[in-house]
């Protein structure tokens, strides 16, 4: 009996490859974008474009929205991060890389945190991945920004403090007995009231009560 030789296609039995678990970052700050840069808006783009992908798994779009002169926590961005952490997310799509983070240390840690644990993230605007050839390249350029960045903000310090004593205001004030009110020194009345007590005290010759005043203790 002849024996017959079959022959197999293996593409049909290749296993298929998992699909990326594929997220997105979306921030705005209040008052600041169009309708059509809106949170609402990004969410949309963001959901219809991971899932009609080939190949991408929706693992969700994190939005934040900034407000204006007020310190943000970015509570998306942490849970989006926290996901990254437990293995759940493989690449983040974000808009720009301002948009990624508030400052260009931020950013430097968090895309090389990411990429310590192989997530990469994608800049549309500026069409660079993370793990991509340009990686590198996007790293040494935001390390100089970071630099420049602390730079300007110590120049920037250092002129407002030279301006205030030029003017005669003071920079800001840490003294017991006084407040900063608009720019001028006010007394604190119950403060220069132990002020007053520590100098009759000191007056009088008494030290050991001085030292108690001090909290030295002995």
């Amino acid at each position: 009996m002849g024996r017959t030789i079959k022959r197999v296609n293996m593409a049909a039995v290749r296993p298929a490859e998992k699909a990326r678990r594929v997220a997105a970052y979306a921030r705005v700050s209040c008052g600041k974008d169009a309708m059509l840069h809106s949170l609402s808006a990004q969410v949309s783009y963001y959901s219809g474009l991971i899932q009609k992908t080939p190949g991408w798994e929706y693992a969700g779009v994190y939005a934040d929205e900034a407000v204006s002169g007020t310190k943000n926590s970015r509570g998306e961005f942490q849970k989006m991060l926290a996901e990254c952490r437990a293995g759940n997310i493989d690449l983040i799509i974000t808009k720009s890389i301002s948009r990624f983070a508030r400052n260009t240390v931020t950013t430097l840690k968090t895309i090389r945190e990411l990429r310590l644990i192989g997530v990469d993230v994608y800049f549309e605007e500026q069409n660079i991945h993370t793990l991509g050839e340009d990686g590198e390249f996007v790293l040494t350029l935001l390390a100089a920004y970071a630099e420049e960045e602390a730079r300007s903000a110590s120049e920037n310090q250092r002129w407002r403090v030279r301006r205030n004593f030029e003017q005669g205001l003071p920079w800001r004030v840490d003294m017991f007995g006084y407040r900063l009110v608009d720019n001028r020194l006010e007394i604190v009345p119950e403060e220069a009231a132990l002020l007053r007590k520590a100098a009759e005290l000191y007056l009088e010759g008494h030290t050991q009560e001085m030292r108690l005043f001090k909290g030295d203790g002995g």
